[in-house]
This record gives C-alpha cells, sequence and structure tokens, in this order.
C-alpha cells in the first residue's frame, strides 16, 4: 500500500510518469521504499530546498504509522 502511494505522488508530479519505478525493500520493522524517476524530473520530485521529498516523506511516515510500520523513502539518480 505504501509502495502503490509514493507511486502515485510521484506521477502526478512528474513530466514523465511511465519512467517513475517504485520498490520496496521489506525488513522486520523497516520498509525502505525506493523511488527512481527520469533524470530531468528528479528536480521535480525534490523540489526547492527539498521541500516536495520532505513532504513526500511526512505523507509516507503518517501512513506507515497508521499501518503500524516503519518506512523510508529513497530517491535515486
Amino acid at each position: 500500500m505504501l509502495k502503490e502511494l509514493v507511486e502515485y505522488i510521484a506521477k502526478s508530479l512528474v513530466d514523465k510518469p511511465e519512467e517513475v519505478h517504485v520498490s520496496e525493500i521489506e525488513g522486520e520493522q523497516t520498509s525502505v521504499i525506493e523511488l527512481k524517476v527520469a533524470k530531468e524530473d528528479l528536480g521535480k520530485v525534490i523540489g526547492k530546498q527539498g521541500r516536495t521529498a520532505r513532504a513526500m516523506r511526512t505523507i509516507l511516515g503518517a501512513a506507515s504509522t497508521k499501518m503500524r510500520k516503519r518506512s523510508v523513502l529513497e530517491i535515486l539518480e
């Protein structure tokens, strides 16, 4: 569910939604969600001074708290 949430948000932000790839690595207590976008869309996902990325991490944190899990968002270049 968290993977789909990140994918939906990212696809809404970028110019090339077909190049958005999200993978989830599940650990015992923590999930790592990796987000990869087209090189030219990287700035849109990160935002000015990292504001967009921080907002995505906040939403992800709230959703994962509701599911009683811990998750981390990694934005890959």
